[in-house]
């Protein structure tokens, strides 16, 4: 019986320890399942403070990086500016081999008599400049419908080259964006071409056929002459006045035909030195 008896209790504690064996994995599973749970659930939140440290950091490099995508921008802007300002010069000195003339209207020829002739800066910012009046400016539409082939400028409207009579061979010296509005760069309805920031390109162009192109703002001594206030002949970015400047100050001259020019990022110039102010920024041809 002892025998029966000792068999019966080791059998039976041979399946206790079979159990536990085997119930012994399922739960070291389940108690380190339960301690990720534990430790996942009482992992912390941002705080108020760390939250406001982050946003003030992003604050920080959006106001390094604004400027910087700024110039970056306004650099683009002069390039663009550069190229159409060729793209200007290149059509008019094209249309002046094709025709042997300049493409002008008759009535910009009327205004221009034996001299040069500027046209574009009507609607910048001239104050104190009578200078730009005294050559009869208009704006550049005239001179675009010409050289764009245009018999109708965008908005409606005959242009001086209607029934192509300045532009016979029917020829596309210029091809420009055209706009819905004047103020975006670009051929607007009035005809006028704008440069990146929405001002008129002026144009200067050597009507009495000297070589000398005379641009009724940079013709200025107070604009051009290097050094100013001086005797000097000489003018910024290779003008020169070839007359005295005590017998006729203002006349410093573009050694070529044309003169194209925009008053940039500010679209403003005035009559002051053409390194300096309003007039730094201008983006010009001969420059």
């Amino acid at each position: 019986m002892k025998t029966i008896a000792m068999k019966n209790y080791q059998t039976d504690e041979s399946r206790a320890s079979s159990r536990l064996r085997c119930a012994s994995p399922r739960q070291g599973v389940e108690g380190r399942k339960s301690g990720v749970r534990r430790s996942a659930g009482s992992r912390p939140a941002f705080t108020i403070v760390e939250l406001l440290t982050v946003i003030a950091i992003i604050a920080i490099l959006a106001a390094m990086l604004l400027p910087v995508l700024s110039r970056a921008k306004i650099t683009a802007q002069k390039k663009q500016a550069a190229v159409e300002i060729s793209q200007i010069v290149g059509a008019i000195q094209q249309y002046d081999s094709v025709y042997g003339r300049f493409p002008v209207s008759a009535n910009d020829q009327v205004l221009a008599g034996t001299g040069d002739f500027t046209c574009g800066g009507a609607g910048y910012d001239v104050s104190g400049i009578n200078q730009l009046w005294i050559m009869g400016i208009t704006n550049n539409a005239e001179v675009i419908a010409i050289l764009m082939d245009a018999t109708n400028y965008p908005g409606g409207g005959p242009t001086p080259n209607m029934n192509y009579v300045k532009n016979p061979q029917r020829t596309i010296f210029l091809n420009a964006k055209i706009v819905n509005d004047t103020n975006s760069p670009g051929v607007g309805p009035d005809g006028v071409y704008r440069d990146p920031w929405g001002g008129p390109y002026i144009i200067s162009m050597d009507l009495n056929y000297d070589e000398q192109c005379r641009d009724s703002n940079y013709c200025q001594q107070a604009v051009s002459q290097n050094p100013p206030a001086s005797t000097s002949q000489t003018g910024f970015n290779g003008l020169f006045n070839p007359d005295p400047i005590a017998t006729n100050p203002n006349n410093f001259l573009y050694h070529g035909k044309v003169m194209v020019w925009s008053a940039g990022p500010d679209r403003k110039f005035d009559n002051t030195s053409a390194n300096q102010g309003v007039n730094k920024d201008n983006v010009l041809s001969w420059q």
